[in-house]
């Protein structure tokens, strides 16, 4: 279900195995060009090859990079959606947890009577307690992000919705990643293609993290559509260098944004179980509730 970092680097990889051939096929081109006697059409000829067999190593660097970046944004994607269910699903045992200890530091401070346990009671009381917000300025119909839905609802008349679930299909997953291919803003060789580029993969993004297959679908319709990008033409060995620095570039930051990923809580806890995340909620969700049942009978106990 999700790209690991392993499946990340691998394509990272990809990319530098398309640079270091870039590096490779200049060399040949320049002993190309030294090796070959005297004429200058017989040089000409060498320098062009050159330049053909560094062109097609760009190429080969971009669509390395364009995996690459495809994975991390599946991953992200995969880590902003289980986030969202693990606040959702397990916030409101954490929370009970929390208030527990509370209660059972304030029963251990009330029977002691001592000072460091007093201290220990008004701290657990204190993390509990929450901090003033902007929901309590607006009497709870207003927070940080908006109105709630439930103030929503009232001033429009409609129904409350439940926050849904948003895990992108395979099918979702397939076309986002053939629309990414096709129409990503590092294929454009001039600026006004870029920045056509640029809003459309914005727009691929938002229907992908919302898990809109027919969004996708009507973008890839609207891209077959488009206007015909312009045939590539081969550049200057100098700017087909300067390209493949950037390539470099942009590939060093897409790993550290994956190595970011994979370092967080949420992604080190879906690399538990790629294939099936859902089971690791259910599986801490029966710990938590295993612990709330400990504390309570414990908490039954010092105040019986």
């Amino acid at each position: 279900m999700t790209n690991s970092y392993a499946e990340n680097a691998q394509d990272g990889r990809h990319g530098a195995d398309a640079t270091g051939a870039a590096d490779a096929a200049d060399s040949r081109g320049a002993a190309d060009a030294t090796d070959v006697p005297g004429a200058s059409g017989a040089d000409g000829a060498a320098e062009a090859a050159a330049t053909a067999r560094l062109a097609t190593a760009v190429r080969a660097a971009e669509q390395a990079l364009i995996e690459f970046e495809i994975a991390v944004e599946t991953f992200r994607v995969e880590v902003e959606n289980f986030s969202r269910l693990h606040h959702q699903r397990l916030g409101p045992m954490y929370a009970r947890l929390d208030e527990l200890d509370a209660q059972i530091a304030e029963a251990v401070a009330a029977r002691t009577g001592d000072p460091e346990d007093v201290r220990k009671a008004q701290e657990a009381r204190a993390a509990v307690l929450p901090m003033p917000e902007v929901e309590e300025l607006f009497h709870g119909w207003m927070g940080s992000d908006g109105l709630f839905p439930e103030a929503q609802a009232m001033l429009t008349e409609q129904p409350v919705q439940p926050p849904q679930k948003v895990r992108p299909s395979e099918e979702a997953r397939r076309a986002y990643r053939d629309l990414v291919r096709k129409a990503h803003p590092d294929l454009a060789r001039d600026d006004a293609e870029r920045l056509r580029r640029d809003a459309f993969i914005a727009r691929v993004n938002a229907a992908y993290a919302a898990g809109d297959e027919a969004a996708l679908g009507a973008l890839t319709r609207e891209w077959e559509a488009g206007p015909v990008p312009a045939e590539e033409r081969l550049s200057a060995s100098e700017e087909l260098y300067a390209r493949l620095e950037w390539l470099a570039e942009r590939k060093e930051m897409l790993a550290a944004a994956a190595s970011e990923l994979e370092e967080s809580a949420i992604g080190a806890m879906i690399k538990m179980a790629p294939q099936d995340p859902d089971r690791l909620l259910d599986e801490i969700a029966e710990k938590l509730l295993a612990d709330v049942a400990e504390r309570e009978a414990y908490l039954t106990q010092l105040v019986g």
